[in-house]
């Protein structure tokens, strides 16, 4: 067994933290341009950005459960992740080739098939490889390199869309160079696993079968709550141009942005917030993964839950663009004390040969949600106003929050055969 990197921290585990790392530099380099993309270039309507949104995200997550049942029956994690990875590399460039919205679907489906591919067999790896008392923090701290590097990529996004601006670019060619820049640390992450991250082959499991009747009535009741808050939690596309629509119908974007940026100042602004999201995000990630492991995955949950509602609505009735950096700060909470710490929760409601395939069930469950909750949002927006979507995620977030409470147990359930098993 490899030591400690930090206490809790295995090499495996710090290993994927850098490779999530610059995996999501280029990822989040192109996340908050794409939709300004696909509206102001490409001209697709809100309803559009919610199908690419929702089919993309939703492709990923119906292969999380196929490629983490695989990982359990194979015996291996690590050729999943390769692979998924390099697919997602490989989707980054050829978004600079659209000329239309399909063309964005297809390069997003490419990077989301990656995603689903990696997903559930890097997190098994993640538990895998650490003992069960510091589960919390390593989720935590691969969620923190991972938060790093989704605020170093739009920073970095920014900085080339200033350049370009200066240097008297064509706009449709800046979105484009920058689809090609992001390339570079997408292929890095792809080598670092290559050459880093190793594994000592589980056993084989050939009658290992799928049957959701195998999992506990905890684990059963985890899922169905998280897909009554993931039906309201539509893509983060929607928060970007919510943003967009702020500051243009009611101002307040910093004089030194204007000046600076000229007339992508709106751009840089919402990219900027972003970023304030992204550095809480980053900050409170293994914090609150810790935190976990002293009070239980539940209690921590229902507080993420509860400040998403609280941010959703405050993003229904903003009408001031100062309010939009509070709430992009506060947005940072609930994603630090949901994403890793849920991962967590999954993987201690059931036995350790059934990580991956529930960690996948976990993804499925929650990403299939994501087609109908961004469908309902870019409906929603087009229907009844920018306002609409956030009111209805203020709403699913609170049912959940109360069922957390109602329908879990206060404390993590361990099971007794939880043991590390790859090096």
């Amino acid at each position: 067994m490899d030591k400690d990197i930090i206490k809790g921290v295995k090499k495996n585990v710090f290993i994927l933290g850098l490779v999530s790392f610059f995996t999501d530099i280029s990822s989040e380099m192109l996340y908050p341009i794409i939709p300004i993309f696909l509206t102001a270039v490409l001209h697709a309507p809100m309803s559009v950005v919610g199908l690419i949104e929702g089919i993309a995200e939703s492709t990923a997550s119906f292969l999380k459960v196929v490629s983490g049942w695989l990982s359990d029956k194979s015996g291996k994690r690590k050729p999943f992740v390769i692979y998924g990875y390099s697919l997602s590399t490989i989707a980054k460039p050829l978004l600079a080739f659209a000329a239309t919205w399909h063309f964005v679907l297809a390069a997003r489906f490419l990077d989301r098939f990656g995603k689903g591919i990696r997903s559930s067999a890097r997190d098994a790896l993640i538990a895998d490889s650490t003992e069960t008392q510091y589960r919390g923090k390593a989720f935590g701290f691969h969620r923190a390199l991972d938060s790093v590097g989704a605020v170093i990529g739009p920073l970095i996004a920014l900085v080339l869309m200033y350049y370009f601006e200066i240097s008297k670019w064509d706009t449709d060619a800046s979105y484009r160079m920058i689809f090609l820049i992001a390339f570079i640390p997408a292929l890095i992450s792809v080598l670092l696993l290559l050459f880093f991250v190793t594994e000592k082959a589980g056993e084989r499991k050939d009658g290992l079968k799928f049957r959701l009747s195998d999992f506990s009535r905890d684990f059963k009741i985890f899922l169905l709550i998280s897909v009554v808050f993931a039906i309201g939690n539509s893509s983060n596309a929607f928060l970007i141009l919510r943003t967009k629509d702020i500051f243009e119908n009611f101002g307040g974007v910093p004089l030194i942005i204007t000046s600076t940026f000229g007339s992508i100042g709106i751009i840089a602004v919402v990219i900027l917030t972003y970023v304030v999201y992204n550095i809480t995000y980053s900050l409170l990630s293994m914090p609150a993964g810790m935190l976990s492991d002293r009070i239980g995955r539940r209690n921590v949950m229902i507080g993420g839950f509860l400040i998403f509602s609280i941010v959703y609505l405050g993003f229904a009735i903003a009408n001031a663009g100062y309010m939009v950096w509070v709430l992009f700060a506060i947005y940072g909470f609930y994603i630090a004390m949901t994403d890793g710490v849920s991962k967590a929760y999954a993987v201690d409601l059931v036995p350790a040969d059934k990580r991956g395939t529930a960690i996948g069930l976990y993804y499925t469950a929650t990403g299939l949600m994501a087609l109908i909750s961004s469908i309902i949002a870019g409906l929603l927006w087009d229907l009844a106003g920018a306002g609409a979507p956030f009111l209805f995620g203020s709403a699913t977030a609170l049912v959940a929050a109360v069922m957390l409470v109602v329908l879990m147990p206060k404390r993590n359930h361990i099971y007794p055969q939880d043991h590390i098993h790859s090096s």
